[in-house]
């Protein structure tokens, strides 16, 4: 199914297998003993959530992906998540046309980029690397204010009235001579990848190479951990974030969109 739509589907391997399983968050199509479809509902703890899945191509145009949307939706509508983000992959089949079909307004698209090896340059894997700058794991209670900014202001992100801090499993904070002033998220996932998600250093300190900085260092920890490849995705228009991304060494791989779905049919 994979390989149909371009070699690349929006699974999150990481966040799959960390599903609590205290509620739904997978749906299913089987026929007999074999999968014919999936779809999964992808929140990382902000309002908005993500459907991302796939049908088997011998399966398509049969209804399966229209009864997994439908019954995706009254689950985001019971957890009031909003909106409601379809991702599809630019060069699958009939992405495109079937969230058009279900209303789909295209919000947004990202390049994913993948990194097979170390550090682009001799010169960048060898560079000194800033003293100053420490990385370690998030601290809800000390460090959800902090985060929160830093996810506003790189993402847009809200988090809902009254929900306390709560960040997806690997998230990171970046500080500075022991100020916080980047947040990101590294997850393990299957076939010896790292995926790399929710980068952002704090605006007034972009461009004085803390992101190239701490980039080379989570490369370099995946290579030394034993990943095969580390994969991002950057929001199509974004140029500055993509060149930083491309002079560490990651290049394009697939394009996605993503798109608004209503709620309410």
């Amino acid at each position: 199914m994979v390989a149909a739509d371009g070699g690349r589907l929006k699974l999150e391997w990481g966040t799959l297998r960390a599903r609590s399983g205290d509620r739904v968050e997978d749906l299913l199509w089987w026929d007999g003993d074999r999968l014919a479809g999936f779809l999964g509902l992808y929140s990382f703890g902000a309002p908005a959530v993500e459907l991302a899945g796939m049908v088997d191509p011998e399966r398509r145009r049969q209804g399966i992906a229209t009864a997994l949307v439908d019954a995706a939706l009254p689950l985001c509508q019971e957890r009031a998540y909003g909106p409601v983000l379809l991702v599809t992959a630019r060069t699958g089949a009939g992405g495109h046309e079937f969230a058009l079909a279900r209303g789909g307004v295209l919000d947004h698209s990202e390049h994913a980029l993948e990194l097979r090896r170390g550090p682009a340059e001799p010169s960048e894997a060898t560079a000194p690397e800033d003293d100053r700058l420490t990385i370690r794991a998030v601290d809800a209670a000390r460090d959800g204010t902090a985060v929160d900014d830093l996810l506003r202001a790189g993402f847009g992100w809200e988090r809902s009235v009254g929900e306390a801090p709560s960040f997806r499993d690997g998230t990171l904070v970046v500080e500075r001579d022991g100020e916080v002033v980047g947040t990101v998220s590294v997850a393990r996932e299957d076939l010896g990848g790292v995926g790399i998600y929710g980068f952002v250093v704090r605006p007034d300190l972009q461009g004085r190479g803390i992101g190239r900085g701490v980039l080379r260092r989570l490369v370099r920890q995946a290579v030394a951990d034993g990943a095969g490849r580390v994969h991002l995705d950057v929001e199509v228009g974004n140029d500055r974030a993509l060149g930083l991304y491309t002079s560490v060494g990651f290049r394009p791989v697939a394009t996605e969109d993503y798109y608004t779905l209503p709620t309410v049919a």
